[in-house]
Parts: structure tokens; sequence; C-alpha cells
């Protein structure tokens, strides 16, 4: 059985084969262009060499002098004879912040707030009022929750101590 095309004609030998390979490169060739079997030279490309590196430093930037702007207060680290003076202004200030904390123009999550830490830094029970109506008008439901529950902490601390001072 024969496989090839009939409209071609085998080719019998290694020479004729030869023949029309050296036809097909030598038609390339005429035309500058490369063959199947040639390789196309790659065009130089020219490389820029690095600079050489100067000798020369560079100038760095002078920093302004920052020591005339520190305050010597914030330098000095408090020592132990400090902690007495920061207590006596502690406990002025709390007594100064009490009366106004009704004035303060922030929010019903602030107010609460701030009357929690007078509470828990004075232990006044007269404050526990005034904080549970702070918690009750904060809108977001999960912080006026949680505000519920710091006041009910705050009550159950406050009766646990007066318990353990009264036995």
């Amino acid at each position: 059985m024969n496989i090839q095309p009939s409209s071609q004609q085998p080719i019998s030998d290694d020479q004729e084969l030869a023949k029309v390979l050296a036809g097909v490169t030598q038609q390339a060739d005429e035309a500058g262009e490369p063959t199947a079997f040639e390789t196309p030279a790659m065009p130089e490309i020219a490389v820029p060499q690095a600079p050489e590196a100067s000798e020369e430093k560079v100038a760095e930037p002078e920093l302004p002098d920052l020591t005339a702007l520190t305050s010597p207060t914030l330098d000095a680290a408090p020592t132990s004879g400090d902690s007495g003076d920061l207590d006596s202004i502690k406990k002025e200030a709390l007594s100064e912040l009490r009366p106004l904390v009704d004035k303060l123009e922030v929010s019903p999550e602030e107010k609460f707030d701030t009357y929690l830490l007078l509470i828990r830094s004075t232990d006044d029970e007269n404050l526990i009022g005034p904080a549970h109506e702070a918690a009750r008008s904060i809108e977001d439901e999960a912080r006026r929750a949680q505000a519920l529950l710091d006041i009910i902490k705050e009550i159950d601390y406050l009766s646990a101590k007066n318990k353990s001072t009264e036995s």
C-alpha cells in the first residue's frame, strides 16, 4: 500500500535533496534573509559603563539644635518623693472636676466614662446615680449594656468594701 500522495514524486537520492536545499539557501542569501538552517547575527548593543566613583564626600545636612526646645520638667523623671505631689494634685483635680462633670458638653459615652473614672478614683457612692443616668442615655445598645454592667460592678465593689469596713 502506497501512503504518499500521487501528486508528489518521491526524491530518489540524497544528491537531489542536497541540490534542492542548496537552491533554497542560495535564494535566501540573495534576498538577505536567513535560512532555516542559519541563525541570524545578533546586533551589537552598546553597554554604558558605570561612572567611576568620585572620592568627594557629600556634605551632610546640618540638623537644628533641639535642646533648647525641650522642657526641663519633661526631661526629669519623677522620683519617689514626687509621688506624694502627684497624689495631691490628682486629689485636687478630682475634687475640682466633680462639680463640673454636668457642665461637660460631651457625648453620653464620654460623660459616663468620666463618672466611672471619678467613682473608681474616689469610691464616692453619690456618683453612682449620675453615672447611671449617663449610661441610660447612651444610644448604642451594646455600649449601653457595657456601661450598665460597669455600674453594677462598681455597686458590688462599693457594697463589698463597705461590708468589710463595718466588720
